[in-house]
């Protein structure tokens, strides 16, 4: 379990490295936030004052009250996440498994619109100095280069992310700071009254609330990545990053009012804060921002995806990792669903500005769940009631009125978030409910009713020998149960004699490094079941787990692996092993509801392009056998055939 002052220790590399890692997302957003608000509309102090005023109290009650000080208060075992948040509250209600759901879809879609947004605001500078540069090809070619990355892991490009990311911010405090001194009356939008005055009296005031919340869709990043940086870092580098932030709002603002009663047009205000000199090296800065801003999306959604599979929210697909530093990881099948996501994005939005409607209602969607989750985290761990019905009804409603806010731009773009969330939120269902189904209706034997049965196979020298161990991997949790198919496979199927039966089963904990197993002996030198626990992130490499267990219980005389034949025995020879992974298909003979009926077909459908058991749990293919299986889920019942009787 992870050491709770470790977790909140700080140190200058832990600053430097959550300054890199957690900041790109919510880093970027001064590159489109200020145009987002004022849009087409001519240049107006209510407008600007009240922008930058919604603009600083989102900052400070979403990002810095609720996700900086409460919610990495809820850390997993020093892990934190949609998922995490999950893990901790999911024992006391099974509705929470929807707000999950759905968070985690909205969560993904975000990963694959931020990138294409954040490397298009920057790339789009360009423009001020070449007017007839195309922009397309060089933001597709900067995400195609990012994905390809992903192949190699980040080891080595991470560690330029902190100084990299500390440049970007400071650039963004002195810049914003100069513009500030040319007009200091635009820190009074300080005083809340302005972002009231904007969203009551303002003309359509209350819709640019979509606008203002892109300035805080980094949030959540503080919180999935709490586990990488720790809580003391990231609370410490916040107040920097904040500062650097609302210095630079301040600054879009301070030059926006000098400039009042104009249209913005193409012009950005971020650029325009940029002396011409330093326009060039300011658009490579700002795009190697974006760039760690989409690598921080990317790597997000390779954790989720991961942390969703071990929880049975998503289909097991191949893991790789690149290195052995924690929280490395490469997702093949995600990698290449959110580079097509990113690229299908940039050609049909073209412009930056298109995208922030679809950005905007993905996140805001994930940020009402994890509002949701929290509280009743909050109820759970024996909160005061009234403080949990406060911090439910404030950001509940701050955060809905920043979704009704967002859903009038959904015929504008938000629908394209909406679609891709639901067709991940679908995925994220069906693995879910098919895996409860398969759970309710497999039919589990006792154990110890076949112990004398096996003993006596292995002895029958009449049947041919299968191999000296034969190890079966079994769903059974309880130690003194495997599934009736197993038993079907053993001894009618065709009988597999064996010297020595294993039975071995996986149980993923709620804890994300959990790296345990127990073996029971059911019947000496003939019958064992070992169970491994492995938290959430650790990988499934069953066949070097199971040498490890085979070790130690060689070296305390436990189990006798060598080979049974004498021959082989007398000289010391390790016996042959081999892996049996039964293969489920759906059978024609079922009769299940509809509803549930159509979800195994989806279920099974999907299988087929994900990876087999047997790589899941990282076996030796040359020492796999699959079995195929039938899976009937619910037998035809009341066959309506007759008997009719020989005609002479």
């Amino acid at each position: 379990m992870e050491n709770k002052s470790n977790l909140d220790k700080i140190s200058a590399a832990g600053l430097l490295v959550a300054m890199g890692i957690i900041y790109g997302d919510i880093g970027t957003s001064p590159l489109y936030v200020m145009k987002a608000i004022v849009g087409d509309s001519p240049i107006s102090e209510e407008l600007v004052l009240g922008g930058v005023s919604c603009v600083f109290w989102t900052l400070t009650l979403i990002t810095t009250v609720k996700y900086v000080i409460l919610i990495l208060k809820a850390d997993n075992n020093g892990e934190g996440g949609t998922l995490a948040l999950y893990a901790l509250v999911r024992r006391h209600a099974k509705w929470l498994t929807v707000p999950t759901m759905i968070g985690g879809a909205a969560l993904l879609a975000d990963g694959i619109i931020a990138p294409p947004i954040s490397v298009s605001s920057a790339v789009e500078g360009l423009e001020i100095l070449y007017p007839d540069i195309q922009t397309i090809p060089i933001v597709i070619a900067i995400l195609t280069l990012l994905f390809l990355i992903q192949i190699f892991g980040t080891k080595v490009v991470g560690y330029a992310f902190g100084p990299v990311m500390a440049v970007w911010f400071t650039t963004l405090a002195i810049l914003g700071g100069i513009a500030i001194v040319q007009f200091p009356e635009v820190l009074k939008a300080i005083n809340p009254y302005y972002a009231f005055n904007l969203l009551v009296r303002y003309p359509g005031g209350f819709w640019l609330l979509g606008a203002v919340f892109l300035c805080t869709t980094g949030a959540e990043a503080l919180y999935s990545d709490l586990g990488h940086c720790g809580r003391g870092n990231i609370r410490i580098s916040w107040v920097y990053v904040k500062i650097c932030l609302l210095l630079n709002y301040f600054g879009q603002s301070a030059w926006l009012l000098l400039h009042v009663g104009e249209k913005l047009g193409d012009r950005k205000p971020f650029f325009q804060l940029m002396p011409e000199w330093f326009l060039l090296p300011g658009i490579c800065i700002a795009t190697l921002a974006t760039i760690i801003a989409s690598q921080a999306m990317i790597s997000g959604s390779f954790s989720l995806i991961s942390a969703a599979i071990r929880l049975n929210f998503w289909p097991k697909v191949k893991i790789h990792y690149p290195s052995n530093e924690r929280g490395q990881l490469y997702i093949p099948s995600t990698n290449i669903l959110l580079y097509l996501g990113c690229i299908a994005v940039v050609l049909y939005f073209k412009r930056s500005e298109n995208m922030e409607a679809a950005y905007g209602l993905s996140i805001t969607i994930t940020m009402l769940m994890d509002t949701i989750m929290m509280s009743y985290f909050l109820y759970t761990h024996r909160s005061k009631k009234y403080f949990v019905f406060i911090f439910l009804f404030v950001f509940l409603s701050l955060e809905s009125a920043f979704l009704y806010a967002n859903l009038e731009k959904f015929p504008h773009g938000g629908w394209v978030s909406i679609l891709i969330s639901g067709v991940l939120g679908a995925v994220m269902y069906i693995w879910l409910k098919a895996n409860e189904i398969k759970l309710r209706l497999t039919e589990y034997y006792k154990l110890d009713k076949y112990l004398d049965s096996l003993k006596e196979l292995s002895k029958d020298i009449t049947v041919p020998k299968y191999t000296t161990h034969l190890v079966f991997m079994t769903n059974a949790s309880r130690e003194s149960e495997i599934e009736s198919k197993i038993v079907y496979s053993i001894f009618q199927k065709r009988p597999k004699r064996a010297d020595v039966y294993w039975f071995v089963h996986v149980d993923t904990t709620d804890e994300p490094n959990t790296l345990e197993y127990k073996v029971k002996q059911c019947a000496q030198d003939d019958v064992y079941k070992v169970t491994f626990r492995l938290g959430f992130r650790v990988p499934h490499k069953i066949n070097l787990y199971f040498r490890h267990v085979l070790e130690e219980m060689v070296k305390n005389a436990q189990v006798d692996i060598r080979s049974r034949y004498e021959s082989l025995n007398k000289h010391n020879v390790i016996g042959d092993f081999r892996f049996v992974v039964l293969k489920k298909f759906l059978s024609y003979n079922n009769d299940l509801p509809f509803w549930e009926n159509l979800v195994m077909k989806a279920y099974f459908f999907i299988k087929q392009y994900t990876t087999s058991e047997e790589k899941w749990f990282g076996l030796d293919s040359s020492a796999v056998k699959i079995e195929h299986v039938p899976m009937v889920i619910k037998p035809v019942e009341n066959i309506p055939l007759t008997e009719i009787p020989w005609e002479d």
